[in-house]
């Protein structure tokens, strides 16, 4: 074979992208994690009723809710390694096919078991969904250019949260709880559809780039140990408690704590949603233009996705005590929608210190291993709603207990958190631009 010249080797070093393909798949991924969170949300916002017609416990409706991770981080983590083989097209198509799979059982009976069967399938498929996403999307954009479309596929969450708060609560107050279910698996399935006629795999994916980084692949007991990567999963641990708070018991207790009707719940969760996605829009931009005028990416998207759950932590610690109704849900915002940054900056800060060729497995596993809050957090505070001497000081309890775990969790990622210097140690060059 012919040696490559300096200019072939430049083109592959460099691939160009196709902007409108790649804002078009951005917006396909938009919507992806829209659906996706949806799903995740239907069940919390259904909490009320499914709770009285199956005359559930707490402790019950939190095992059920929990049940959702129990495949959550293993599907995550084998997905990121099928990921360095199977394209992202064919991955993100078989996981909504599920999505919409999964929905179906509540809708022939509606019992323990099949709430259980439904929510565990649902979870194993959308395990990898924010991770495979995000990789699928790094695709299509060099690595100076990803924080807005970063922010847009996280945002994309937010959004879900959103519209799903009023839309599935107008369907079960006027349906049913069971006609959510129905909605969003043919949400699904659509969704489905439109993505294998306009899903492809973009230039930047490794396959693309035979010279830099592109090929490079090193042990993966040397990416995970690095200090950047431990703090990116300390920082997505702190908020998937958060998180996975937020969608199992918060409606909950917008209902019975704070005797707020379906339709105000809905609407704070969805005013909750909106603040978080205004904080990634405006964050966003703000990392680019520091990294553009120099500034370390400890500090640019380090610091900010750290301090973020730490300031989240305090709000959640503090908002149990206030008694005035707007002071306590300004803190609630903040507790619940102010770990949004730290989304899809850990999956930055990961990114710049793993070879493009790993990319996607070690996505799976910072994803696996940071949302296994889900798995203990919902069953842990309907436990302690149970146990406490009432449903008020159980709560408090839980969401104290989530203070100190997202407190510790942030403090450790403002620490750990080093990119450049990691990319470095691991021979990918000075910072971001080595990994293309």
């Amino acid at each position: 074979m012919a040696p490559r010249t300096a200019t072939q080797s430049r083109d592959l070093a460099a691939p160009v992208s196709d902007g409108r393909k790649a804002w078009l798949i951005t917006a396909m991924i938009v919507a992806f994690m829209v659906i996706n969170f949806a799903d995740k949300s239907v069940l919390g916002l259904a909490a009320v009723p499914i709770m009285e017609e199956l005359d559930l416990s707490n402790s019950t409706y939190g095992l059920i809710s929990s049940s959702f991770y129990f495949l959550f981080s293993v599907s995550g983590l084998l997905v990121g390694f099928l990921s360095t083989r199977i394209s992202s097209r064919v991955l993100l198509l078989g996981m909504t096919v599920v999505w919409a799979v999964a929905q179906l059982p509540v809708l022939v009976v509606a019992t323990i078991p099949t709430l259980m069967a439904g929510r565990i399938l649902l979870g194993a498929a959308e395990g990898p969904a924010a991770s495979m996403s995000m990789h699928a999307l790094y695709k299509w954009f060099p690595p100076e250019r990803r924080a807005l479309p970063s922010a847009l596929q996280i945002g994309g969450a937010a959004l879900g949260t959103l519209i799903a708060a009023p839309v599935v609560t107008w369907l079960i107050d006027g349906f049913g709880w069971r006609s959510a279910y129905a909605v969003l698996a043919a949400v699904s399935a659509a969704w489905a559809l439109l993505w294998w006629r306009v899903g492809h795999d973009g230039p930047y994916d490794h396959k693309h780039t035979a010279t830099g980084s592109g090929g490079l692949r090193l042990p993966y007991r040397k990416i995970l140990l690095t200090g950047t990567v431990l703090g990116s999963i300390a920082s997505a641990f702190g908020a998937a408690w958060a998180l996975s708070l937020s969608h199992a018991w918060l409606p909950a207790y917008f209902r019975t704590q704070m005797d707020m009707s379906a339709a105000a719940s809905a609407t704070a969760i969805s005013v909750i949603s909106g603040f978080g996605l205004v904080l990634l829009l405006a964050v966003s931009p703000f990392v680019d233009a520091l990294k553009s005028q120099g500034v370390s990416s400890r500090w640019s998207s380090g610091a900010a996705q750290s301090i973020a759950v730490c300031l989240a932590a305090c709000a959640m610690t503090a908002f149990p005590f206030v008694d005035a109704s707007g002071p306590r849900l300004v803190l609630i915002a903040l507790a619940f929608g102010g770990t949004a940054i730290a989304i899809p900056l850990h999956y930055m800060t990961a990114a710049e210190v793993v070879p493009p060729a790993q990319r996607g497995a070690v996505f799976g596993i910072v994803a696996g291993i940071g949302t296994l809050p889900g798995l203990v957090a919902p069953f842990l505070t309907g436990h302690l709603i149970d146990t406490a001497g009432t449903p008020a000081a159980g709560y408090t309890t839980a969401f104290l207990v989530a203070g100190a775990v997202m407190l510790a969790a942030g403090t450790f990622a403002l620490a750990a958190i080093r990119p450049d210097r990691d990319a470095v140690r691991l021979g990918l060059g000075a910072g971001p631009q080595a990994l293309r």
